[in-house]
């Protein structure tokens, strides 16, 4: 992508979406953990809340004129649908079945250090501080790894990390491909990963053991409206439209949305080995950030 097209978005607008993907993506944690302890199995929850989205979107983008995505670019969001949804949001979803909202939102946050690795690997070399950066946080998630709270629940751990893995990769991976306008990427890419995740479900065996509970059906569309339709098109906007280090800030902004609500509404708690792992992870991510928005000097 152009670096000229990265700085021409409106100053509003980019403060619009990150605010969209601060504060919903914050509140999401929860809103997923509330639809899983009413009757939501993990995948389904996700195939379902993207089939609808995606569906919402696509239509009223065509309704308006938008151009379908060609055959090549239908791959394309196929694949940013498996990682960044079917794997990204799929394995959050099972991970919080057996790991605190707020933990979880940690250990995502740690998407940043994993897209500074695959950025290095796509050409781009770390400075001295995205290096420090990034063992600060590597070396935070494995302190929250390796005991606590988290050692009875290995198989969430494990889940989290691969998600957050997942989304990284397909983040980078999508910069520079055959795409369609951001909004119509956000709803072929949701269409994709809702198939893929009611196809996995379906094939691990989940079903609705009866109507999930009002609360969470409340959350469920929230999620639907929210989480979907406005926070994850916000993200994909941003992908296009700035920086990657701006468009993930939001790894360090949501965890402390989350565990603040996470301890409000679900009397969610950590212990100290917890909450200073927790701060060793964002304090890396924050220095990843703010090496990436320094000005590189002049060379001659």
């Amino acid at each position: 992508m152009p670096a000229s097209h990265v700085s021409t978005a409106p100053a509003a607008r980019v403060a619009l979406a990150l605010a969209a993907v601060y504060v919903i993506w914050g509140s999401t944690y929860l809103a997923i953990r509330f639809a899983l302890e009413g009757g939501f199995p993990p995948f389904l929850l996700g195939g379902i809340r993207f089939l609808i989205a995606g569906g919402l979107m696509f239509a009223v983008l065509r309704w308006r004129g938008v151009p379908a995505p060609t055959r090549a670019q239908w791959r394309n969001l196929a694949v940013m649908g498996v990682l960044l949804l079917l794997m990204g949001n799929g394995l959050v979803n099972f991970g919080e079945q057996s790991v605190s909202s707020g933990m979880t939102a940690v250990i995502v946050s740690s998407s940043a250090l994993w897209m500074g690795v695959f950025s290095a690997l796509r050409g781009h070399r770390p400075n001295a501080m995205e290096w420090t950066g990034l063992c600060i946080g590597f070396l935070g998630v494995l302190w929250l790894s390796a005991g606590g709270s988290l050692a009875a629940t290995p198989a969430g751990l494990v889940a989290l990390l691969l998600a957050s893995v997942a989304w990284s990769y397909g983040s980078i991976w999508s910069k520079g491909r055959d795409l369609p306008s951001p909004f119509m990427t956000s709803a072929g890419q949701m269409l994709c990963g809702g198939v893929a995740m009611c196809l996995l479900g379906g094939a691990l065996g989940e079903r609705f053991h009866g109507l999930p509970s009002a609360h969470a059906i409340g959350a469920f569309w929230y999620l639907v409206v929210m989480g979907s339709l406005i926070g994850f098109s916000a993200y994909i906007w941003l992908l296009h439209h700035v920086r990657p280090a701006l468009a993930t800030s939001y790894a360090y902004v949501n965890p402390a949305i989350a565990v603040a609500l996470g301890a409000l509404l679900a009397h969610e708690r950590f212990g100290v080995r917890e909450s200073v792992a927790m701060a060793v992870i964002l304090l890396g991510v924050v220095t990843i950030t703010f090496a990436r928005t320094r000005k590189p000097k002049a060379t001659s």
